[in-house]
């Protein structure tokens, strides 16, 4: 198991500021169902790690707030039969998230104006509807 989790060159979260709980998977199992310890509970401190860059954390913070409790983001991993494998998974989940969220806002929207063509189209297009709907009406008497 790697030491360190990298999330991306600049945030990179050393291995004493995981912690990890394990306890038995629910589920159907064979002989070892109640005996191993295979899921698998990774926690990460979001609001007091000090291996997160200070403009970074407020984004964090934010685009988690439905995850953390107490400033804490946990990840469970139950998928598979092996603790290792569990373990593997969950930190992949875990550098998956913190990278998701400490990504850059998309660029804003520039508003833009229809262009002329687009207008006269859009104005002749209208007539010649126009033109259709009022060719079927019955011809009233004046």
């Amino acid at each position: 198991m790697p030491e360190e989790l990298v999330v991306s060159p600049t945030l990179v979260v050393p291995a004493a500021e995981l912690h990890e709980r394990f306890s038995r998977s629910s589920g159907p199992g064979g002989q070892g169902v109640n005996t191993a310890d295979s899921r698998v509970e990774l926690s990460f401190d979001v609001l007091r790690s000090p291996s997160i860059p200070d403009h970074l954390r407020p984004r964090l913070l934010a685009r988690l707030a439905n995850r953390l409790v107490d400033g804490v983001v946990t990840i469970a991993a139950s998928e598979y039969r092996a603790q290792l494998a569990n373990r593997a998974a969950a930190r992949d989940r875990l550098a998956a998230l913190l990278r998701q969220a400490a990504a850059p806002p998309p660029p804003s929207r520039r508003d833009t104006k229809p262009s002329r063509g687009s207008r006269e189209r859009r104005l002749t297009d209208k007539k010649r509807r126009a033109r259709t709907k009022q060719s079927r009406q019955r011809p009233h008497d004046d």
